[in-house]
């Protein structure tokens, strides 16, 4: 799927994040990820980005990701919130992983 367009979720309050999609139409998936803990967690939040995209289809994206210490399942929450608004798609929040 392509993005609509840009969209953002989140916020900078400590345990969560700020995530911002841009459509990158052709040039694949780019993360840009900003974190006090990237050393230790940051493959484990972008393979949990990439997870998100994935699920949606989405190959060509930038992504900029501002991690104040979230958990997985915000991470999770949050890009599922950001690809839902650039897709302008309804989704069902109930359902379960």
């Amino acid at each position: 799927m392509e993005l609509k367009k840009s969209s953002m979720a989140g916020t900078l309050e400590s345990s969560d994040i700020q995530i911002y999609l841009h459509p990158n139409a052709g040039k694949g998936v780019q993360i840009f990820l900003d974190s006090d803990v990237k050393e230790i967690f940051g493959t484990a939040i972008e393979n949990t980005i990439r997870e998100v995209l994935h699920k949606f289809s989405i190959q060509n994206v930038t992504v900029e990701a501002h991690d104040k210490g979230a958990l997985d399942v915000v991470i999770r929450s949050r890009m599922e919130c950001a690809v839902t608004r650039a897709l302008e798609m309804k989704y069902d929040w109930s359902q379960e992983d």
